[in-house]
């Protein structure tokens, strides 16, 4: 493929990344994901951002470089916005190629180079409104964002073009193949995307949502014209739709979500499974929104995904061995790791010889700050008046939401 034209000087590079390999060892991708680069060209050269050796991610940013006359050893800067390994982790071969090139980031960043690549020559650090000129009227400035969603990170942007390189910020999961830009796209395939930049944020980033937000008020006063990230579309026709995007999605951390339900379920013979019906019932008579995710089936990635946008959730499980029914209980611990706080909850679930899935579940959701509905557990299957009670809480959970 070809690098993609930004702006006079400024191109996009980006390998798609097709595997069964889990993002971050944890999150699938079935639709795969881009990594992107980018090189920015006046008197001299700069790439920002690199990649790791995956899927031949080098072989393909090595064609793209050639299609506009460039190579790795054309380069004088390397910028590194952020330090994780899926953008970085090819430094040490990048080194070998160019050894004249100069790295920049900010000091934890230096010291990440440093540290994972024990690199320590050739070095810069850089710091909040540092500006690096390439000369031909190409200057790059940089802004300090820490904590999406690692302490090193920073921003970089071209004021003459209007270019944002935010790294993992605006980003999402999903291929591009030969098209990159937000104007390439179909409604149809913008549909997907959207779901894709939920499901990598809810996954990536939603724990430092505060941050998020700390870094889109500070840009405010840049005239933003394209936003360049790391992963997925790169939006030049309506940059601003990326960016309220994400600030919605941060707001959900404070505001708990969206206006609907997400009902997470889990049953072995079943028994569980016929209460959620229930409950389903109940909430369909409100006509409150609702998704459903089932466990294990469903990998925990797209329950986050749900679960992080919505209001309010619906918790089933069958107590297992006296304790939770652990798929569920490991979604709870994803939860609590990436601050799914302030839902409105019902927990419901049967047991066989005992019910015991209660202390286990209040020890781990505490501290989420939820408000919870007073939990409805059976032996067995239902009968007539459990299932009537179960439509009926799922009815006043439905209220909850509407208030």
């Amino acid at each position: 493929m070809n690098a993609h034209k930004i702006a006079d000087g400024i191109f996009c590079l980006h390998a798609d990344i097709q595997t069964t390999d889990l993002f971050e060892g944890i999150w699938p991708i079935p639709q795969g994901v881009s990594l992107n680069a980018y090189l920015v060209r006046g008197e001299k050269t700069a790439l920002i951002d690199l990649f790791r050796d995956w899927t031949e991610a080098p072989k393909q940013i090595e064609g793209e470089l050639a299609s506009i006359g460039a190579s790795f050893s054309s380069v004088d800067y390397l910028i590194l916005n952020h330090l994780e390994p899926d953008h970085t982790g090819w430094l040490r071969e990048f080194r070998e190629k160019n050894p004249k090139a100069e790295i920049l980031s900010t000091a934890k960043g230096i010291n990440l180079v440093k540290s994972f690549y024990k690199i320590e020559s050739g070095l810069r650090a850089v710091k909040d409104g540092d500006t690096l000129d390439l000369g031909a009227g190409k200057v790059l400035s940089f802004y300090e964002t820490p904590n999406i969603h690692w302490p090193e990170t920073m921003i970089s942007f071209d004021a003459g073009s209007g270019t944002l390189f935010p790294c993992d910020a605006f980003g999402s999961f999903g291929s591009l193949g030969d098209r990159v830009f937000d104007d390439d796209f179909t409604a149809e395939e913008h549909v997907f995307f959207e779901k894709e930049t939920l499901r990598y944020y809810a996954n990536i980033v939603s724990s430092f949502s505060v941050f998020v937000e700390k870094a889109i008020q500070k840009l405010e006063g840049l005239s933003i014209k394209c936003v360049a990230p790391s992963h997925g579309i790169v939006w030049r026709k309506k940059p601003e739709l990326i960016i309220d995007r994400y600030r919605k999605y941060a707001s959900y951390a404070k505001n708990s979500g969206e206006r609907e339900i997400t009902v997470i379920w889990g049953s072995m013979y079943g028994n569980t499974k016929a209460g959620v019906d229930a409950v389903i019932r109940g909430i369909e008579a409100e006509g409150v929104p609702y998704a459903i995710r089932r466990v294990p089936d469903e990998n925990v990635s797209y329950v986050l995904a749900d679960a992080y946008k919505s209001s309010a959730l619906v918790l089933a499980m069958p107590t297992y061995e006296y304790a939770m029914f652990p798929p569920m209980a490991y979604v709870l611990d994803i939860f609590r790791r990436k601050h799914i706080f302030g839902k409105k909850v019902l927990r419901i679930g049967s047991w066989g010889w005992v019910g015991g899935a209660k202390k286990e579940y209040d020890a781990i959701v505490e501290g989420l700050k939820w408000t919870s509905l007073e939990p409805l557990e059976w032996a067995g299957y239902p009968t007539e008046a459990e299932l009537a009670a179960l439509e009926e809480r799922g009815k006043e959970l439905a209220r909850m939401v509407k208030a």
